[in-house]
């Protein structure tokens, strides 16, 4: 009977390891795609013509030369 005992918590063991591998391969997934979009996000805000506005030497943004 204790070897059967140990061959359930084994099957357990691996099937909550195959659960754990599965949920980590889920939240790899959602954190690339989250990372993809932000990335796309920056790319496309640098992209934008700002203006007549820039950022001046000291951090501050506003309309330079006047």
């Amino acid at each position: 009977m204790t070897g059967e005992k140990d061959k359930d918590g084994q099957r357990q063991a691996a099937g909550g390891e195959g659960a754990r591998q599965e949920r980590l391969k889920l939240k790899l997934r959602e954190n690339l795609k989250r990372r993809k979009s932000q990335a796309k996000e920056r790319a496309r805000t640098a992209d934008a013509p700002s203006g007549s506005h820039q950022a001046s030497p000291d951090g501050e943004v506003g309309k330079r030369g006047t």
